[in-house]
Protein backbone atom coordinates (compact mmCIF):
# COMPACT_ATOMS: atom_id res chain seq x y z
CA UNK A 1 0.00 0.00 0.00
CA UNK A 2 1.64 3.61 -1.25
CA UNK A 3 1.25 6.45 1.47
CA UNK A 4 -1.71 8.25 1.69
CA UNK A 5 -1.97 11.00 -0.18
CA UNK A 6 -3.74 14.24 1.93
CA UNK A 7 -5.27 16.72 -0.34
CA UNK A 8 -5.07 19.85 2.07
CA UNK A 9 -6.86 22.77 1.95
CA UNK A 10 -7.79 25.06 -0.87
CA UNK A 11 -5.95 28.35 -1.85
CA UNK A 12 -9.21 29.88 0.25
CA UNK A 13 -9.27 27.84 3.07
CA UNK A 14 -5.43 28.65 4.06
CA UNK A 15 -4.81 30.96 6.38
CA UNK A 16 -3.66 34.34 5.40
CA UNK A 17 0.11 34.87 6.32
CA UNK A 18 1.89 38.23 7.47
CA UNK A 19 5.45 38.61 8.11
CA UNK A 20 6.25 40.15 11.36
CA UNK A 21 9.08 42.54 10.91
CA UNK A 22 10.63 45.53 13.18
CA UNK A 23 12.36 48.95 12.61
CA UNK A 24 16.29 48.30 12.58
CA UNK A 25 15.85 44.28 13.22
CA UNK A 26 17.15 42.15 10.67
CA UNK A 27 14.20 39.76 9.09
CA UNK A 28 14.71 36.48 9.29
CA UNK A 29 12.02 35.35 6.41
CA UNK A 30 11.11 36.55 3.43
CA UNK A 31 8.75 35.70 0.84
CA UNK A 32 11.50 33.33 -0.60
CA UNK A 33 11.64 31.37 1.98
CA UNK A 34 7.92 30.25 1.34
CA UNK A 35 8.00 29.49 -2.38
CA UNK A 36 5.32 28.07 -3.54
CA UNK A 37 2.30 29.57 -0.91
CA UNK A 38 -0.70 30.66 -3.80
CA UNK A 39 -1.49 33.62 -1.87
CA UNK A 40 -0.18 36.88 -0.34
CA UNK A 41 1.53 37.10 2.20
CA UNK A 42 1.09 40.26 4.16
CA UNK A 43 3.86 42.05 5.81
CA UNK A 44 3.36 44.14 9.40
CA UNK A 45 6.19 46.26 10.72
CA UNK A 46 6.06 47.46 14.38
CA UNK A 47 7.40 51.10 14.48
CA UNK A 48 8.51 51.17 18.08
CA UNK A 49 7.62 53.69 20.46
CA UNK A 50 3.89 54.21 20.78
CA UNK A 51 3.08 52.30 17.82
CA UNK A 52 1.33 49.14 19.39
CA UNK A 53 -2.36 50.20 18.56
CA UNK A 54 -1.39 51.21 15.19
CA UNK A 55 0.55 47.92 15.23
CA UNK A 56 -3.06 45.53 16.51
CA UNK A 57 -5.05 47.57 14.07
CA UNK A 58 -3.31 46.93 11.03
CA UNK A 59 -3.04 43.57 11.27
CA UNK A 60 -6.90 43.16 11.96
CA UNK A 61 -7.25 45.35 8.82
CA UNK A 62 -5.35 42.63 6.72
CA UNK A 63 -7.00 39.76 8.32
CA UNK A 64 -4.10 37.96 9.18
CA UNK A 65 -4.16 34.83 10.97
CA UNK A 66 -0.42 33.60 11.22
CA UNK A 67 2.07 35.86 12.35
CA UNK A 68 5.49 34.69 11.28
CA UNK A 69 8.66 36.05 12.75
CA UNK A 70 10.95 37.00 15.96
CA UNK A 71 10.38 39.30 18.46
CA UNK A 72 13.86 40.85 19.81
CA UNK A 73 14.18 41.13 23.73
CA UNK A 74 13.50 45.03 24.17
CA UNK A 75 9.82 44.28 22.40
CA UNK A 76 9.15 41.18 24.04
CA UNK A 77 6.78 42.67 26.61
CA UNK A 78 5.06 44.45 24.61
CA UNK A 79 3.87 41.74 22.05
CA UNK A 80 2.72 40.09 24.58
CA UNK A 81 0.21 42.45 25.11
CA UNK A 82 -0.04 42.92 21.54
CA UNK A 83 -0.94 39.08 21.45
CA UNK A 84 -3.79 39.00 23.82
CA UNK A 85 -5.34 42.06 22.02
CA UNK A 86 -4.82 39.69 18.69
CA UNK A 87 -6.60 36.22 20.37
CA UNK A 88 -7.31 35.10 16.89
CA UNK A 89 -4.11 35.18 15.25
CA UNK A 90 -1.54 32.35 15.87
CA UNK A 91 2.22 33.97 16.23
CA UNK A 92 4.69 31.33 14.79
CA UNK A 93 6.44 30.89 17.12
CA UNK A 94 4.24 31.51 20.27
CA UNK A 95 4.86 34.01 22.85
CA UNK A 96 6.01 31.30 25.32
CA UNK A 97 8.29 29.46 23.12
CA UNK A 98 10.04 32.65 22.78
CA UNK A 99 10.05 33.26 26.30
CA UNK A 100 13.91 32.45 26.41
CA UNK A 101 14.52 34.79 23.29
CA UNK A 102 13.96 37.72 26.19
CA UNK A 103 16.94 37.05 28.39
CA UNK A 104 19.60 34.82 29.81
CA UNK A 105 17.57 34.85 33.05
CA UNK A 106 14.46 33.06 30.97
CA UNK A 107 16.59 30.67 29.65
CA UNK A 108 17.48 29.50 32.98
CA UNK A 109 14.02 29.62 34.65
CA UNK A 110 12.45 27.72 31.56
CA UNK A 111 15.60 24.76 32.11
CA UNK A 112 14.72 25.21 36.01
CA UNK A 113 10.81 24.05 35.41
CA UNK A 114 11.47 21.57 32.66
CA UNK A 115 14.44 19.88 34.67
CA UNK A 116 16.99 20.32 31.79
CA UNK A 117 21.16 20.29 33.04
CA UNK A 118 22.23 23.56 33.21
CA UNK A 119 25.41 25.13 35.06
CA UNK A 120 24.96 26.09 38.31
CA UNK A 121 23.13 29.54 38.17
CA UNK A 122 22.45 31.70 40.58
CA UNK A 123 20.01 35.25 40.07
CA UNK A 124 19.84 38.16 42.25
CA UNK A 125 18.23 41.66 42.20
CA UNK A 126 19.06 42.23 45.69
CA UNK A 127 22.62 43.19 45.15
CA UNK A 128 23.60 43.14 48.68
CA UNK A 129 22.78 39.68 49.39
CA UNK A 130 24.74 39.05 45.77
CA UNK A 131 27.95 40.20 47.51
CA UNK A 132 27.80 38.26 50.65
CA UNK A 133 27.37 35.14 48.83
CA UNK A 134 30.26 36.09 46.01
CA UNK A 135 32.54 36.41 49.32
CA UNK A 136 31.89 33.53 50.59
CA UNK A 137 31.43 31.17 46.77
CA UNK A 138 34.08 29.19 45.22
CA UNK A 139 35.79 30.47 42.04
CA UNK A 140 36.12 30.42 39.13
CA UNK A 141 32.37 32.01 37.86
CA UNK A 142 30.96 33.17 34.53
CA UNK A 143 29.55 36.43 34.86
CA UNK A 144 26.84 37.26 31.68
CA UNK A 145 24.85 40.37 31.12
CA UNK A 146 21.54 38.57 31.18
CA UNK A 147 19.02 41.02 29.74
CA UNK A 148 19.45 43.19 26.89
CA UNK A 149 21.80 42.78 23.48
CA UNK A 150 22.80 39.31 23.41
CA UNK A 151 26.30 38.25 24.03
CA UNK A 152 28.01 39.67 20.41
CA UNK A 153 30.82 37.11 20.17
CA UNK A 154 31.50 36.82 24.06
CA UNK A 155 31.20 40.34 24.98
CA UNK A 156 29.31 40.54 27.64
CA UNK A 157 30.20 36.84 29.13
CA UNK A 158 33.38 37.46 31.39
CA UNK A 159 35.19 34.70 33.75
CA UNK A 160 35.83 36.17 37.24
CA UNK A 161 38.72 34.46 39.54
CA UNK A 162 37.77 36.00 42.68
CA UNK A 163 35.57 37.82 44.79
CA UNK A 164 37.77 41.54 43.64
CA UNK A 165 37.43 40.52 40.43
CA UNK A 166 33.63 40.00 40.55
CA UNK A 167 33.45 43.04 42.88
CA UNK A 168 34.76 45.29 40.25
CA UNK A 169 33.08 43.61 37.30
CA UNK A 170 29.62 44.07 38.82
CA UNK A 171 30.57 47.73 39.65
CA UNK A 172 31.84 48.64 36.65
CA UNK A 173 29.26 46.38 34.35
CA UNK A 174 25.85 47.75 36.44
CA UNK A 175 24.40 44.34 35.36
CA UNK A 176 20.95 44.16 36.53
CA UNK A 177 19.87 41.48 38.15
CA UNK A 178 23.46 40.13 38.75
CA UNK A 179 23.57 36.23 37.34
CA UNK A 180 26.29 34.28 37.15
CA UNK A 181 26.91 30.87 37.20
CA UNK A 182 29.67 28.04 38.20
CA UNK A 183 32.70 27.47 35.70
CA UNK A 184 32.66 24.15 34.01
CA UNK A 185 35.51 23.36 32.14
CA UNK A 186 34.32 22.00 28.52
CA UNK A 187 35.41 20.07 25.40
CA UNK A 188 33.24 22.37 23.19
CA UNK A 189 30.32 23.69 22.66
CA UNK A 190 28.17 22.50 20.12
CA UNK A 191 25.03 24.23 18.33
CA UNK A 192 21.55 22.30 17.57
CA UNK A 193 19.07 23.85 14.85
CA UNK A 194 16.24 21.94 14.84
CA UNK A 195 12.48 22.08 12.74
CA UNK A 196 9.51 20.72 14.41
CA UNK A 197 12.26 19.01 17.53
CA UNK A 198 13.95 17.13 14.61
CA UNK A 199 17.54 18.23 14.34
CA UNK A 200 18.58 19.67 10.72
CA UNK A 201 21.96 20.95 11.63
CA UNK A 202 24.68 20.55 14.33
CA UNK A 203 28.74 21.72 14.48
CA UNK A 204 31.26 21.99 17.45
CA UNK A 205 32.78 25.39 18.28
CA UNK A 206 35.55 24.56 19.95
CA UNK A 207 37.94 27.68 22.17
CA UNK A 208 41.46 28.48 20.89
CA UNK A 209 44.60 26.44 22.41
CA UNK A 210 44.51 27.99 26.25
CA UNK A 211 41.37 30.08 26.16
CA UNK A 212 37.97 28.88 26.97
CA UNK A 213 35.23 31.17 25.09
CA UNK A 214 34.23 29.05 21.72
CA UNK A 215 32.76 31.98 20.06
CA UNK A 216 34.11 32.03 16.35
CA UNK A 217 34.61 35.70 16.24
CA UNK A 218 36.84 35.02 18.91
CA UNK A 219 39.23 32.93 17.28
CA UNK A 220 37.08 29.69 18.11
CA UNK A 221 36.92 26.99 15.29
CA UNK A 222 34.00 24.78 14.21
CA UNK A 223 33.49 21.48 12.65
CA UNK A 224 30.46 19.41 11.91
CA UNK A 225 31.78 15.87 12.56
CA UNK A 226 30.08 13.70 14.65
CA UNK A 227 27.85 15.32 17.35
CA UNK A 228 27.38 12.76 19.77
CA UNK A 229 23.89 11.11 20.66
CA UNK A 230 23.87 12.62 24.36
CA UNK A 231 23.58 15.99 22.84
CA UNK A 232 21.20 15.58 20.16
CA UNK A 233 18.94 14.02 22.35
CA UNK A 234 18.95 17.17 24.61
CA UNK A 235 18.45 19.51 21.58
CA UNK A 236 15.31 17.32 21.35
CA UNK A 237 13.99 17.36 24.82
CA UNK A 238 14.36 20.99 25.20
CA UNK A 239 12.56 22.08 21.80
CA UNK A 240 9.31 20.36 22.73
CA UNK A 241 9.74 21.51 26.08
CA UNK A 242 9.63 24.56 24.47
CA UNK A 243 7.25 23.68 22.37
CA UNK A 244 8.90 25.72 19.25
CA UNK A 245 8.63 25.65 15.72
CA UNK A 246 12.07 26.51 14.97
CA UNK A 247 14.60 26.17 17.62
CA UNK A 248 17.85 26.28 18.51
CA UNK A 249 20.12 24.94 21.48
CA UNK A 250 23.83 25.55 22.63
CA UNK A 251 25.19 22.75 24.43
CA UNK A 252 28.24 22.12 26.52
CA UNK A 253 30.29 19.68 25.81
CA UNK A 254 32.03 19.19 29.45
CA UNK A 255 35.54 17.62 30.35
CA UNK A 256 33.11 15.85 33.09
CA UNK A 257 31.54 14.26 30.11
CA UNK A 258 28.15 15.89 31.18
CA UNK A 259 26.16 17.81 28.38
CA UNK A 260 24.44 21.20 30.01
CA UNK A 261 22.21 23.69 28.17
CA UNK A 262 24.22 27.10 27.37
CA UNK A 263 21.71 28.81 25.20
CA UNK A 264 18.66 28.18 23.62
CA UNK A 265 16.32 30.74 21.47
CA UNK A 266 14.16 31.08 18.35
CA UNK A 267 16.48 33.80 17.37
CA UNK A 268 19.64 32.70 15.84
CA UNK A 269 22.23 32.84 12.51
CA UNK A 270 20.93 30.49 10.44
CA UNK A 271 22.29 29.44 6.64
CA UNK A 272 19.53 30.20 3.92
CA UNK A 273 19.17 27.17 2.92
CA UNK A 274 17.70 26.52 7.11
CA UNK A 275 15.90 29.44 6.38
CA UNK A 276 13.82 27.73 3.25
CA UNK A 277 13.32 24.48 5.48
CA UNK A 278 11.45 26.63 8.28
CA UNK A 279 9.76 28.02 5.48
CA UNK A 280 8.32 24.44 3.80
CA UNK A 281 7.56 23.05 7.48
CA UNK A 282 5.47 26.08 8.12
CA UNK A 283 3.66 25.61 4.87
CA UNK A 284 2.89 21.95 5.67
CA UNK A 285 2.12 22.81 8.93
CA UNK A 286 -0.74 25.25 8.13
CA UNK A 287 -1.96 24.02 4.82
CA UNK A 288 -3.17 20.14 6.57
CA UNK A 289 -1.00 18.04 4.36
CA UNK A 290 -1.22 20.18 0.96
CA UNK A 291 2.47 21.15 0.66
CA UNK A 292 5.12 18.50 1.92
CA UNK A 293 6.47 18.21 4.93
CA UNK A 294 10.73 19.13 4.12
CA UNK A 295 12.64 15.61 4.13
CA UNK A 296 15.72 16.10 5.95
CA UNK A 297 17.95 13.58 6.94
CA UNK A 298 20.06 13.14 10.29
CA UNK A 299 23.21 14.55 9.56
CA UNK A 300 22.92 15.79 6.21
CA UNK A 301 25.37 18.61 7.84
CA UNK A 302 28.48 16.76 7.87
CA UNK A 303 28.14 16.21 4.43
CA UNK A 304 26.58 20.04 3.88
CA UNK A 305 29.70 21.10 6.01
CA UNK A 306 32.37 19.82 3.79
CA UNK A 307 31.59 22.40 1.84
CA UNK A 308 33.94 26.13 1.48
CA UNK A 309 31.82 28.43 4.35
CA UNK A 310 31.39 31.02 2.03
CA UNK A 311 29.53 29.10 -1.13
CA UNK A 312 27.42 27.40 2.37
CA UNK A 313 26.38 30.76 3.39
CA UNK A 314 24.82 31.61 -0.19
CA UNK A 315 23.15 27.79 -0.96
CA UNK A 316 19.87 28.13 -1.47
CA UNK A 317 17.14 25.80 -2.28
CA UNK A 318 18.69 22.36 -1.06
CA UNK A 319 16.44 19.07 -1.40
CA UNK A 320 16.71 15.80 -0.06
CA UNK A 321 14.97 12.65 -1.46
CA UNK A 322 13.50 9.94 1.08
CA UNK A 323 15.57 6.74 0.79
CA UNK A 324 14.44 3.70 -0.83
CA UNK A 325 15.79 0.10 -1.36
CA UNK A 326 15.66 0.94 -5.02
CA UNK A 327 17.18 4.42 -5.37
CA UNK A 328 20.58 3.33 -6.88
CA UNK A 329 23.44 4.90 -5.16
CA UNK A 330 21.80 6.69 -2.50
CA UNK A 331 24.25 7.84 -0.04
CA UNK A 332 21.48 8.16 2.68
CA UNK A 333 20.72 4.74 2.13
CA UNK A 334 24.08 2.94 2.27
CA UNK A 335 25.81 5.18 5.09
CA UNK A 336 26.74 3.54 8.30
CA UNK A 337 27.37 5.68 11.55
CA UNK A 338 28.73 4.61 15.27
CA UNK A 339 26.07 6.75 16.57
CA UNK A 340 25.92 6.17 20.46
CA UNK A 341 26.49 2.19 21.00
CA UNK A 342 25.51 0.65 17.86
CA UNK A 343 26.36 1.22 13.94
CA UNK A 344 23.03 2.18 12.09
CA UNK A 345 22.20 2.83 8.76
CA UNK A 346 21.78 6.60 8.30
CA UNK A 347 18.24 6.69 7.02
CA UNK A 348 17.09 5.00 9.96
CA UNK A 349 17.67 7.67 12.56
CA UNK A 350 15.29 9.39 10.58
CA UNK A 351 12.16 7.28 12.04
CA UNK A 352 13.92 7.85 15.14
CA UNK A 353 14.39 11.91 15.40
CA UNK A 354 11.03 12.57 13.71
CA UNK A 355 9.58 15.99 12.42
CA UNK A 356 6.53 16.50 14.51
CA UNK A 357 3.64 19.01 13.64
CA UNK A 358 3.93 21.76 16.70
CA UNK A 359 0.34 22.95 17.28
CA UNK A 360 -0.86 26.12 18.10
CA UNK A 361 -1.58 26.53 21.70
CA UNK A 362 -4.27 28.55 23.19
CA UNK A 363 -3.04 28.57 27.10
CA UNK A 364 -0.38 30.90 28.34
CA UNK A 365 2.70 29.27 30.17
CA UNK A 366 5.02 32.00 31.13
CA UNK A 367 2.30 34.91 31.58
CA UNK A 368 4.53 38.42 32.50
CA UNK A 369 2.44 38.95 35.87
CA UNK A 370 4.41 36.35 37.09
CA UNK A 371 7.29 36.03 35.12
CA UNK A 372 8.73 39.22 34.54
CA UNK A 373 11.02 39.44 37.31
CA UNK A 374 13.26 42.20 34.87
CA UNK A 375 10.27 44.71 34.88
CA UNK A 376 8.68 43.70 38.22
CA UNK A 377 11.95 44.19 40.30
CA UNK A 378 13.24 46.33 38.33
CA UNK A 379 16.50 48.17 40.15
CA UNK A 380 15.40 51.13 42.04
CA UNK A 381 18.02 53.92 43.45
CA UNK A 382 17.37 56.18 46.66
CA UNK A 383 18.09 60.16 46.46
CA UNK A 384 21.65 58.81 48.35
CA UNK A 385 22.07 56.03 45.37
CA UNK A 386 23.40 53.93 48.82
CA UNK A 387 19.65 51.48 49.77
CA UNK A 388 18.34 49.74 47.10
CA UNK A 389 14.20 49.45 46.91
CA UNK A 390 14.41 46.03 46.40
CA UNK A 391 11.06 44.20 48.06
CA UNK A 392 12.24 40.67 47.86
CA UNK A 393 15.07 38.39 46.25
CA UNK A 394 14.61 35.76 43.56
CA UNK A 395 14.79 32.50 45.08
CA UNK A 396 18.26 31.07 44.03
CA UNK A 397 18.50 26.96 42.65
CA UNK A 398 19.37 24.30 45.43
CA UNK A 399 22.12 22.03 45.26
CA UNK A 400 21.14 20.62 42.00
CA UNK A 401 22.07 22.36 39.09
CA UNK A 402 18.50 22.46 37.27
CA UNK A 403 16.13 22.79 39.74
CA UNK A 404 14.48 26.49 41.24
CA UNK A 405 13.99 25.95 44.77
CA UNK A 406 10.72 27.84 44.98
CA UNK A 407 9.08 27.00 42.53
CA UNK A 408 5.06 27.63 42.26
CA UNK A 409 2.64 25.11 41.06
CA UNK A 410 -0.83 26.70 39.78
CA UNK A 411 -3.45 25.45 40.45
CA UNK A 412 -5.10 23.56 37.82
CA UNK A 413 -8.97 23.27 36.54
CA UNK A 414 -9.93 19.46 36.11
CA UNK A 415 -11.76 17.81 33.45
CA UNK A 416 -14.83 17.35 36.16
CA UNK A 417 -14.88 21.01 36.55
CA UNK A 418 -14.51 22.51 33.45
CA UNK A 419 -17.12 19.93 32.71
CA UNK A 420 -19.65 20.67 35.43
CA UNK A 421 -19.23 25.00 34.75
CA UNK A 422 -19.48 24.41 30.48
CA UNK A 423 -22.65 22.15 31.57
CA UNK A 424 -24.03 24.67 34.03
CA UNK A 425 -24.86 27.05 30.90
CA UNK A 426 -27.88 26.28 28.83
CA UNK A 427 -27.57 25.01 25.69
CA UNK A 428 -23.89 23.35 26.66
CA UNK A 429 -24.44 19.54 27.03
CA UNK A 430 -21.81 16.63 27.83
CA UNK A 431 -21.77 16.51 24.05
CA UNK A 432 -20.55 20.10 23.12
CA UNK A 433 -18.21 20.06 26.13
CA UNK A 434 -16.28 16.76 24.40
CA UNK A 435 -16.25 18.64 21.08
CA UNK A 436 -15.13 21.78 22.83
CA UNK A 437 -12.05 19.73 24.81
CA UNK A 438 -11.08 17.66 21.46
CA UNK A 439 -11.22 20.62 19.43
CA UNK A 440 -8.26 22.84 21.16
CA UNK A 441 -6.52 19.32 22.70
CA UNK A 442 -6.87 19.40 26.18
CA UNK A 443 -8.69 20.82 29.59
CA UNK A 444 -5.51 23.58 29.92
CA UNK A 445 -5.77 25.12 26.56
CA UNK A 446 -10.28 25.42 26.65
CA UNK A 447 -9.06 27.45 29.70
CA UNK A 448 -6.48 29.05 27.74
CA UNK A 449 -8.82 30.29 24.96
CA UNK A 450 -11.69 31.60 27.99
CA UNK A 451 -9.11 33.69 29.56
CA UNK A 452 -8.13 35.09 26.20
CA UNK A 453 -11.48 36.05 24.58
CA UNK A 454 -14.60 33.30 24.24
CA UNK A 455 -15.31 33.91 20.59
CA UNK A 456 -12.47 31.75 19.43
CA UNK A 457 -15.38 28.93 20.96
CA UNK A 458 -17.46 29.48 17.56
CA UNK A 459 -14.36 27.74 15.72
CA UNK A 460 -16.12 24.88 17.35
CA UNK A 461 -19.12 23.05 15.81
CA UNK A 462 -22.59 23.66 17.22
CA UNK A 463 -21.16 26.99 19.20
CA UNK A 464 -22.72 29.85 18.01
CA UNK A 465 -21.77 33.53 18.90
CA UNK A 466 -24.56 33.66 21.62
CA UNK A 467 -23.87 30.31 23.16
CA UNK A 468 -20.34 32.19 23.29
CA UNK A 469 -20.93 35.02 24.70
CA UNK A 470 -23.06 33.17 27.55
CA UNK A 471 -19.96 31.07 28.18
CA UNK A 472 -17.98 34.44 28.90
CA UNK A 473 -19.97 35.90 31.35
CA UNK A 474 -20.41 33.05 33.65
CA UNK A 475 -16.70 32.61 33.09
CA UNK A 476 -16.59 36.30 34.37
CA UNK A 477 -18.58 35.90 37.48
CA UNK A 478 -16.72 32.60 38.33
CA UNK A 479 -13.57 34.64 37.98
CA UNK A 480 -14.89 37.39 40.44
CA UNK A 481 -16.45 35.07 43.03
Amino acid sequence: MGEKVTMGLSNKQLPKLGFLYLDYVLRFFDHSNFKGWPNKIETVTYHWKNDKDRFIKEVKRKKIDVLIGNIPATAYETFREIARELPHVRFIPSMDTQFSNKSKENVTRFAWKYDLPIPKTYIYYNHENAYKFLKKTKYPKIVKKSYGPSNYGGYFVHKVDNYKEAKELFDEKKYHPMYFQDFVPMEADIRVMLIGHKPVCAFWRRAPEGEWLTNTSQGGSMDYMDVPKNVLDLAVKVSKAAKAEYWACDVAYGKDGKVRILECATAFAAFPYIRDWIGQYIMWLLSEGRFKKPHVPMFNWEELGKIDASLLRTMRHINFGKYSPSYDGAYFGKKRKLFGENEVYLHVLDSEYKMYPVKRRWSEEWPSEKWNYQDNLALKISKKTKKQKISKDVPNPSGDESVESAAEQDAKITKDELNDFLTSIEGIGKKKVKNIIEHFGDVEEVVGVLHQNSSILTEVKGITKKLASKIEKAWDKLLKN
